[in-house]
Parts: C-alpha cells; structure tokens; sequence
C-alpha cells in the first residue's frame, strides 16, 4: 500500500541547509541535487569540536509523513556524557585570533578527510526494533495494533534502507493493569533489544513501571497515556509524552469560558482524579470573580440527579470531564432533561470528541463545544480512517466508535518519531540495539543520544505538529475547537499553546425563540371538581368545548399568553399516576413518559417521585391535606338552655357575689353614723329616735333590684354604702351585657359536637375510619411518610378491610356523609365541597404544604415558557379571580367554626376583682366614716374600740334603731333663762323651718316644755310642706275638742293652720 510518506526518505540529498555560527561569524552552506553523503561533512564538525558548545541546524526534507520538515538536533554532551560519542555540542564560544579564511579552509579540509573515512567505517544496514504495549488487544477495540503496523509498512516500504535498516514493532498485549505483570513483561522486551518502547494508552500503574524501567535502562519511553495525576518533581530524562498535558486543556477551557462571557460553569466530574486533571483551569475560578461549581458522579454513574440540580441552579454553561462513553451517557440524560437547547453550551475536555454520535442525542439549537488534535488536512489521515474501518467491518459485527480514537493516532505518530530520531542519529554513530537484563545495571549506550534526538523531532503527523520541550512535554501544537453543526462537526477556532485561543467566528447567540407558536399541545386531564367538569349539554358540544372548569380557564389563559392551540383529553384509566411494580407509572404520568401528551392540566400535586419520571411547572396554587368529617350537631335548646352562656362555674360565682354585697352593704349601712337618721323630727316625743332603712332583709332586697335592672325606693344616704351600690351597678351591667350577646348565640345556633380535633386524635382512635383517594399524591404522603403519626395511619389505612381507599373524591365523600368515616384529601377539594354541603366541615389544620403544577415529559422543551406564563399570571392576580369564580358561591357561610363555648372564669373573671376591691372599699371608707365621726362629737368620754364594739353588737342583734349616743347628759348643759320676746323669736324660727328640735347631733335633751308650748303657738297655722304625715297626724290629734272619744283621726294633708292642744304635750310619747 502507497503511504502518504512514500519517497519522504530518500530526499535527503533533494535539499538541505545547514547553518553553523561560531562566535560571532555565521556561515551558510547550501546544496541541491543528488550529491553523495560527503555533502554532510559540516553536520559532522560537531562531534570532533567538542571544546564550548556548538549549535546545527539541518533543514532538510527528511519527514517521513510529509515531503518537507525539518529536524533540530541539540545535545549537551559536555553537560551528561563528556567524552562520548554524543559529543555535539550547539554553541561554540571561542573568540577567533587567526585569519578567518585560512581557518575555514584548514577546517573544511580535515572535515572531508575525516568524513570520508566515517563513511567507510560506519555500517548502515542495521536493524530499528521498537516495543508497543497495548491494553486494549481486542480486534473490535480502538485500532491501536492496526495503527502500529500501517506505520510499520508504511515505514519500511517507502524509506531509506541504507541510514534506518529494517523497522521491526514487537507487540505485547497487557491482559490487566498489573505492577508485577508488567515488570516481566518490560523484563522481556528489553532482552530483545529495542530502540523504544511505546506505552499503553490507559494504564496508570503499568505506565510508573515501564518509565521506571526504561529509566533505569536508559531506553527511551514514548507515552500515549494521559498524564500522570502525581507530578513527578524530577521526572524521568527517558519519557516523553506525546499526549497534550492537563494544563494546556485547563488553559484552552479557560480561553472558551472568557470568550463565551461565562461567569458562572459546572463542572461534571466522572472520575475522582477530575479536580487534579483540571487543576489550572480551578486556580483561574478561585482568583477571578467568576463563580465554577463542582459536581461528581455517583458510584452509580447515574447523571440524571446531578442534571437536575444543574438545571435547577439556572447554569448555563456545563464543562464535562469523562470519556466518550459517559460523555455520550451524559448527553442523552440532558436530552430527555430538556437541556439539550438554545439556552445550555456544552464543553466537553475530552480529546476524543469526535467519537460522540451527536447526531443521535442533539438538535441544531444546542452550543456543544469540544477539542481535537487530528490534522485531518494530513496526506495520509484518509487512507489511515478507511483502513480503520474497513478492519472494524471485517472482524465487527458494527463500527464500536463513531471516530477516530486518539490513542490509535498517537501510537501512529510515536513510531514515525521514533523513526525520525534513529534516522538522524545513524547519521553520526551506528545505532545498534542492545539486550539488556533487569538483573544487570548495564545500560544502553545509544539511549541518551537518541532522547535527545528525540527532543529535538519536529514533524507532522496525524495528530498535528509534534514537537517536545525539554521536559519531554508536546509543544509547539493546536488544539482545534469543534462544534456541531447541521452537517456534523465544524471547526469553529484553535487554541495554541504558544498563542492562546483563536476563534474563527463568533457562535450564534442565544436568542428565545417563540416555540410554542403555532403549536398544537395534547393535553391529558382528569374529571375533578371544580378544575375539570363536563358542561350539562356536553352532548351537544364538540372538542374543547364540552370542558369547564378552573383548568379550563387558566389554560386559556396560557394559550392566549403562549400563543398556542391545545386538545383536551381525558385520561383513560382515570388516575393520576403511580408507580408499579415494574417501574411503569400509570394515569396522567404514564401518558406523560410514554409522551402520549405534551401537558397534563389537572389538580396533579407535585412530588419528589414524580419529579424523577416528569417535569413540573411553577405551582399555580398551594395547598395540603386536610381531614373532612360530617357535622355531628348538639341538642336543641331546651327549657333550661338560658343557663347556657355562663358555665356552671360562673353561676355559682354570682351567687356567693350577690350574697357577698348584700352582708356587705348591711355591715357598712350599720356602721356608717350617716344612714342613721331621725324619720319624725317634727315631733317632739320621737326626737331622740334613729333609724337604719338597711335592715338584713332590706341589704338582701337591694342587690336582686339592682341585679335585674329595676331599681329600689331604697336610696343609700352615706358615701361608702353608695360606693358599695356603685360597684354592684358596674358589676351586673358587664354580666347582663354578656349573658345577652352570648344568649343569643345559644338560643339561635345548633352547638356542633365533634368526636375528633385533630389529627393525632383520628390516629389515637379507631372507632372512626378514614381513608384517602387510591393512586393519588395523599396515599403517596402516608406510604412513604416517616412521622411516627402518619405511619401508623397508613398501617391502619393498609390493613383495614374492607378498604378504606375510594376511587374517586365524590365516592369518598358520599362515605362520609353515610358512615363514620374521614376523609383525607387537598385542602382546595375540602374548601369547595364544604361550600356546597353545610354538612362537612374541616378537621384540624394542614398535615403538609405542596402545590399543584402543569406536568410535562421528562425534558420538555416548553417548561421555561410555562413557568413565566404562570409567574405573569399570578401578578396580575388571575388566578387568583379564577379561584374565586369557581370556590365561592356555595349555599354555607364561610365559618371556621360553628361551637359556641359558655363563657369561663378566663372571660369576665375581671369583673369579679373589681367587685371584691370595690366591697374593700367601701368597708375601709365605713371605718372611717365611723372613727371620724366619733372624733367629732362632743363630751365623748367612750374609746373608739368601745364606741366600734358596741356598734358590732348591735350589727350582730340586727337592731333597726337605735337612741341618740354620744352627747352631753342634761345636767351638764343647762341653758340660761331666756326673756319670753327671744324664746318666742327662736320657737317660731324653728317651727318654721321645721327644723329637728332635737336633731341627734349631740344635745343633751329637746327644749323645755315652755319653749315647745311657745312654738306650738306659733305654728298654729302653719302648713309647710316638710311636715311629715305623721307630725300632721298627731297636729290632727291636739286640735281635736276636749271630751271627744275614738280612736286618733288619719293624718291629714290640709294645709290649714291649727292650733295645738297644750294639754296633750304634758308628756312625751314612748
């Protein structure tokens, strides 16, 4: 087979420039045509001028892949081996002191001679062997054995014989990454005796012992393997990596990021040595201000999970570490994610992008961005892919990659390296390979020459431009920038490792298109009241038409926002949706995977287990499960039911209150001097009598008045006896204030008796069944519950038979309203049937909190535009008006609840406190009413406690009246004989008045019976109207005529003066 190489090694002589500087003088020789190898007699200088350092550069047409290249030898030899035949040396710096042209000639003359004898000397038909180590042996697996024997042939076919020999490729096959498994095998290989070895594509541990080794041999090592996660501080002179280093691929992605404004990325990790690869690219995040989070998968290498939480985080720009299997694994996951679109850009940091069958998992509208290393504008990378495929045809059953693998290239590249490294340097020294033995130190003399031929290769080759450093690094070479396009993938920049990111073309932006224009949607929905219901003439109706409800409406609503068409569908097994035993889900989620409909429009709750299999909307509405249970109602109100407002408790309180005011006010009107007084004191004989109205049953009589709001003709007279009656008024007004509003309520509403208040007492009982709807989001929170309560609810739900599970929400509700049973259903479902019949009512509070959503396929594309439709219709309250339209307009008011509870001690127990310290009151003012009095009068020659001790015994004797204390005797106040003019003036001065003639106030008697006569005399006559009826009546009696018999006259009211009778005042009345 013709190699793209062919005739590569025969141009040698076709062209060469070889430039030498020494000091300061550059000297340029140039030839053409076919000369004999005396025409490299100046490349040999090097070697026999080992004094400095010297530098040679030979461009010559020597590439075997290509017809031009060229090849830059550097060696040290003055630095590693002084004295060998390495001896070459890249600068000299030695100052001339002779004639310039008389040297060059001496020179050129000893370089010929010493030529022409080399020439002779050396032999040139030896053999090249090298070593390939392959993990992956397999016919069906990446191509590497395929690889090394195309450039095997390719090699020996077109190059030149007589400078490389024979090329020989011994292959050995690494069943299993084994340290010692590996060490005899490298202990094989070297007694052989090769030139190089070629390492394992993907083998970390065997490629520490193959470095080793071949360190210790000094044998050079080319690497195809990714680099080594530990860094080596010293590594091997003998390694060379033909593969790009992590930090070059962590620059590259760095460049991207910037150039695609990303200011927040994820990064996916399949492997645990992601963070060491990427190294670089996470110190670049930690000093800039933009924002790199770090996911890993699973030991079930599941990325479904990991998806979700990036969607959720709104990140836009995903960074993916791992093969191209999980790559592809992660691609088809993201794509039933619905995050394969305009709105995601993919950056994939493998170097084998081009083995991703994008065509199976992406659209167009998606950014997925890669690298890759294949020059595909390279002579033979055509007839290379042909014969890979055409081997996969022959011996597999399908082409296991979709492109090219990069370690097949690799190995492909390091056998023509390697040729272009022994080649050059059998031009100076016979390169000959050794057997070498691991139980010896001997080493290979030629290894070290050839490394550093091998540092200083340039060619091109299927992976682009090869070229090392002096770590033994690739240099000098692009990474190509892909992206998938309608026609596959496209190159859209390069990324250099010299000169940074290059970007052809800038890649489309992301623009939100209106994809729901225009599109008609398959919605799938269940009958529920009120958010699917069929119209009463359904029958005649067709399509959409025959629906009402609140769905109905709010999915007007989104197509009149979303610009869409949609036909309603029913569910066909009537269930929402829930997983079976193999995994399948039926109802409305089922329709959803299976992708029979696009949305499912109902009152479907959202769960965690539903999210898994689904996508949701934003809730457009929250609720959560409530218990709905009939009314039990109370008794009737009966003969006794105005007892009701108060409980037995305050009853009882008023009643020892009443008790207490009324010995109260007795014990105050009887100790204060003021509610004693004198009822008669227009006459003489009575003069000295007081009076108390507050008798013991008087104290009890006043109370019951005031209590029922009807008053009394008995007044308190004294400030501590109204101050007593003042505290009682305020205390009946709150109690009959209250009994009335609360009266009211007893006698006109039905008190409801209900068995249970909560959910922890339908959990304590089982006299009371209960249940929820079977399939439904409430038995899915009772199953998989772990609060204690609910779990053992479910246990009793499960176990029950006959079951307490209902198909539908109006089966379970006609179950309550016949037998005693709860239902446990949403709390919208509760509010709306409650409103429609007075007989349910709500048990307790929430037991949970969720919302209702608009499901969707696991994926769907149109999620984003739901979401902001529902976020626009909740600010401008439309959902809100939708929900009043069909929950309102029931036939029962809207009551939390319909108990009315008697009213406690903890409602009017404040009124009773200021009863008791009104009554304490009052007591400590009739002590010092008493005390003060006391003090006040006059001649008192008794102590207060005789005076309080005396007033005791006549409280406790329950005396009505008592005679006139506390005064002088009338021995100690004896007035002096007035003239008869001055005591008439003052007896008609009193009468007039009708003041007391003796008013209580301490005088020791009435006045004289001369002074009286004298009065008498001028109140005949007088008719003032403070004369009371029984003065009047004992008037009637002194005027009546002498002799007259019978029993005394009734008084009179006459105004008419009489006169009196002196005869009748000879003594006083008893």
């Amino acid at each position: 087979m013709e190699g793209p190489g062919a005739g590569g090694l025969q141009g040698h002589a076709a062209g060469s420039h070889i430039k030498t500087e020494r000091g300061r003088k550059r000297w340029t020789f140039s030839r053409d045509g076919d000369e004999s190898e005396l025409q490299l007699i100046l490349w040999k200088l090097a070697p026999y001028l080992t004094y400095g350092r010297a530098e040679t550069r030979v461009n010559t047409p020597t590439d075997p892949l290509t017809n031009g290249g060229s090849l830059r030898h550097q060696a040290e030899a003055h630095s590693v081996y002084p004295g060998t035949s390495l001896g070459v040396c890249q600068e000299i710096n030695c100052k001339c002191h002779i004639n310039t042209v008389f040297i060059i000639r001496i020179l050129l003359f000893i370089i010929i001679v010493i030529d022409i004898v080399e020439i002779i000397r050396v032999p040139r038909t030896s053999h090249s062997r090298q070593s390939a180590i392959l993990d992956d042996p397999m016919e069906c697996s990446r191509g590497e054995r395929l690889a090394i024997t195309l450039a095997k042939d390719s090699i020996n076919r077109n190059t030149n014989r007589s400078t490389t020999g024979k090329l020989e490729v011994d292959i050995f096959e690494l069943l299993r990454d084994s340290e010692y498994e590996m060490g005899e095998t490298m202990c094989q290989i070297m007694s052989k005796g090769v030139v190089a070895v070629l390492g394992p594509s993907a083998s970390p541990a065997s490629n520490s012992i193959i470095s080793n080794i071949c360190g210790e041999k000094e044998v050079p090592y080319v690497k195809v393997a990714p680099e080594d996660i530990l860094k080596v501080q010293f590594p091997r002179f003998t390694t060379l990596d033909l593969r790009p280093t992590n930090t070059d691929i962590s620059m590259a992605v760095a460049g991207l990021l910037t150039f695609f404004n990303s200011t927040t990325a994820c990064l996916i990790c399949a492997q645990a040595d992601c963070l060491l690869n990427l190294e670089q690219l996470l110190r670049q995040f930690l000093i800039s201000k933009e924002t790199l989070s770090v996911r890993m998968l699973d030991d079930s290498q599941d990325p479904t999970p990991l998806l979700k939480e990036i969607r959720d985080d709104k990140t836009a720009t995903i960074i993916v570490d791992a093969n191209a299997t999980m790559s592809h694994i992660i691609l088809e996951r993201a794509s039933e994610l619905g995050m394969l679109s305009v709105y995601y850009t993919y950056i994939f940091t493998s170097l084998e992008f081009s083995l991703l069958r994008l065509d199976d998992v992406a659209d167009q509208r998606v950014n997925i961005v890669g690298f890759s290393v294949f020059n595909k504008t390279h002579p033979f990378f055509q007839d290379f892919v042909l014969s890979l495929n055409r081997s996969w045809q022959e011996n597999c059953d399908h082409a296991p990659f979709a492109g090219t693998p990069l370690s097949s290239a690799l190995l492909f590249d390091a056998v023509y390296a390697v040729v272009a490294a022994v080649q050059e340097l059998n031009r100076s020294q016979n390169v000959g390979a050794t057997q070498l033995s691991c139980k010896s130190s001997k080493i290979w003399e030629h290894g070290t020459s050839l490394m550093n031929y091998l540092r200083m290769v340039e060619l091109e080759g299927l992976t682009g431009h090869i070229e090392f450093n002096s770590k033994g690094q690739r240099s000098n070479y692009s990474l190509r920038i892909m992206q998938n396009s309608r026609d596959g993938l496209r190159q859209i920049g390069v990324w250099h490792s010299e000169n940074g990111l290059s970007m052809k073309r800038k890649l489309p932006s992301i623009n939100v298109t209106d994809t729901l224009f225009n599109t008609t949607l398959t919605i799938t929905t269940i009958l529920e009241n009120p958010y699917v219901m069929l119209r009463h003439n359904h029958q005649e109706l067709d399509g959409n038409d025959r629906y009402e409800g609140f769905c109905v409406d709010m999915l007007k609503e989104l197509a009149d926002i979303l610009k869409f068409k949609y036909r309603i569908r029913l569910v066909g097994d009537g269930l929402y949706g829930v997983p079976g035993a193999n995994g399948t889900w039926t109802g409305m989620v089922g329709e959803l995977i299976s992708r029979k409909a696009d949305l499912a429009v109902a009152g479907l709750t959202i769960t965690a287990e539903r999210e898994k299999v689904i996508d949701f909307s934003k809730p457009y509405m929250t609720l959560g499960i409530s218990i709905m249970y009939r009314v039990h109602l109370g008794r009737r109100p009966g003969y006794f039911s105005f007892l009701d407002p108060f409980s037995p408790g305050v009853w009882l309180f008023m009643l020892l209150a009443y008790l207490a005011v009324s010995c109260v006010l007795f014990l105050v009107a009887r100790l204060t001097p003021y509610e004693w007084y004198n009822p008669h004191p227009c006459l003489k004989g009575r003069c000295n009598l007081l009076i108390n109205q507050y008798s013991l049953g008087n104290s009890f009589w006043f109370p019951v008045g005031g209590f029922m709001q009807q008053g009394s003709t008995i007044a308190p007279r004294a400030l501590s006896t109204r101050c007593v009656s003042g505290v009682w008024w305020a205390f009946t007004l709150i109690i009959i204030s209250s009994y009335t509003a609360n009266l009211a309520a007893f006698l006109t509403v039905q008190r409801m008796e209900v068995p249970i208040e909560s959910v922890d007492d339908l959990a304590d009982q089982t006299a009371i069944e209960y249940g929820t709807m079977h399939g439904g989001s409430t038995m899915t929170f009772f199953q998989n519950s772990r609060y204690q309560t609910y779990q053992r609810m479910w246990n009793f739900m499960h176990s029950k038979q006959p079951s307490v599970f209902v198909k539908s929400t109006e089966e379970g509700i006609a179950r309550v309203l016949k037998s005693n049973y709860a239902y446990l259903l949403e709390s919208t479902m509760n509010e709306y049937y409650r409103q429609r019949n007075c007989n349910l009512t709500q048990i307790g509070g929430l037991l949970d909190t969720k919302g209702y959503g608009i499901g969707m396929p696991l994926g769907s594309v149109y999620r984003d535009e739901f979401d902001l439709a529902i976020l626009k219709l909740q600010e401008d309250n439309r959902l809100e008006i939708l929900k009043r339209k069909w929950w309102d307009g029931g036939k029962c008011p809207k009551e939390e609840d319909h108990r009315a509870k008697g009213l406690g001690m903890e409602n009017i127990g404040g009124i009773f406190v200021v009863l008791v310290c009104g009554l304490l009151v009052a007591i400590f003012m009739a002590v010092l009413e008493f005390v003060w009095m006391l003090r006040q009068a006059p001649g008192n020659e008794q102590s207060v406690c005789e005076e309080m001790v005396r007033e005791l015994q006549g409280i406790v004797l329950c005396r009505d009246s008592l005679q006139v204390r506390r005064r002088r005797g009338a021995t100690m106040l004896r007035p002096r004989p007035l003239p008869l003019e001055e005591r008439r003036a003052r007896a008609a001065a009193v009468s007039l008045s009708n003041g007391k003639l003796c008013g209580g106030t301490g005088l020791p008697e009435p006045l004289s019976h001369r002074l009286a006569q004298e009065a008498a005399l001028v109140a005949r006559g007088c008719s003032h109207i403070r004369i009371c009826p029984e003065c009047r009546r004992f008037q009637g009696l002194r005027m009546r005529p002498t002799g007259a018999t019978g029993a005394l006259p009734s008084p009179t009211h006459s105004e008419e003066s009489i006169e009196w009778d002196k005869t009748t005042n000879s003594s006083e009345p008893e």
